[in-house]
């Protein structure tokens, strides 16, 4: 077992819920040498956590050929996959199409282990023991379920800061926009907190929107800032406010305390995982639950 490969597509949630499979592979094989291809931006979070060795891009051009039947394949990427003992896909390759081509390669004794790229939302299962599940090929069962990652804390300044992330994947998860702008207002008048604001590239301007009249001292938005410093700050901060979103699943993951507000997808499959985490959520929906509620529920905003 001198190197494995692991490959993750999918999107930062995805790949924070696999995180738990890098981690049993490490402590399984603790001599072999394990590399993730992957998207960078989130492939770069499992060497932060020193779960990988390496890690290389999914989306190189040359690995197109891979995708496909009777194409021709690019010898350098044959080469990088012949130099591994082990692969584990997480890929969406449903006519073994990708599991084929990467056979062709390997070496004569080398193992490809095909892992499902979701869960079953079927079945009342949380993804991440899904994702361990193809492991028991390696005698790894009942590995920790939780996703961690160990990161330096990097507060974004002096005192206590609140973290909060008021978007996701997908409308459908998001609290109305007026409720995240009482509650921030509420921790900026109420509270000796500051708010770091956590916005991507769905956010657009919704961050600077919630934040209009406030005190410039008092709140900081951190835009599309990499992941791997996104951990650090999460990390130096004293609590999370979030949804359903991949950015909520890497809070629990770093360890800060997590107060999830929950919307439609399936909890048993989905929740991020730590007994720091707790769910916020009504039988109305997710428009019901008042800020007045999550004020209740944070002890940081009392």
């Amino acid at each position: 077992m001198g190197r494995i490969l692991v490959i993750r597509g999918g999107a930062l949630g995805d790949f924070v819920l696999t995180l738990p499979a890098l981690a049993a592979l490490r402590a399984q094989f603790p001599n072999a040498e394990l590399h993730v291809l992957g998207y960078p931006q989130y492939a770069r979070l499992a060497l932060l956590g020193d779960l990988a060795h390496g890690v290389h891009p999914i989306e190189a051009r040359a690995l197109a050929g891979f995708f496909g039947r009777h194409t021709t394949l690019d010898p350098a990427t044959s080469d990088f996959f012949s130099g591994f003992d082990v692969v584990v896909s997480y890929l969406y390759d449903p006519d073994q199409i990708f599991e084929d081509n990467v056979r062709r390669c390997a070496k004569e004794r080398a193992q490809f282990i095909a892992g499902p790229h979701r869960p079953d939302e079927a079945h009342d299962v949380h993804a991440t023991s899904t994702f361990l599940r193809p492991l028991e090929r390696f005698a790894i069962f009942d590995a920790e379920p939780q996703p961690r990652l160990r990161v330096p804390p990097q507060p974004p300044g002096p005192g206590r800061w609140i973290a909060m992330h008021p978007g996701s994947g997908s409308p459908a998860k998001n609290w109305p926009e007026p409720h995240w702008a009482s509650l921030i207002a509420h921790t900026v008048r109420h509270t000796d907190a500051q708010v770091l604001l956590l916005s991507g590239e769905a956010e657009g301007d919704r961050a600077r929107r919630l934040v209009d009249g406030l005190p410039e001292h008092r709140v900081q938005i951190a835009e599309r800032r990499p992941l791997v410093e996104v951990a650090g700050l999460l990390a130096g901060c004293c609590a999370f406010i979030g949804h359903d979103s991949g950015v909520s699943h890497l809070a629990a993951a770093v360890g800060t305390p997590c107060w999830i507000l929950w919307g439609p997808t399936r909890l048993p499959v989905w929740r991020p995982l730590g007994p720091h985490v707790q769910i916020l959520a009504t039988h109305g929906g997710l428009s019901q639950l008042t800020p007045e509620q999550v004020c209740e529920a944070v002890p940081a905003l009392a």
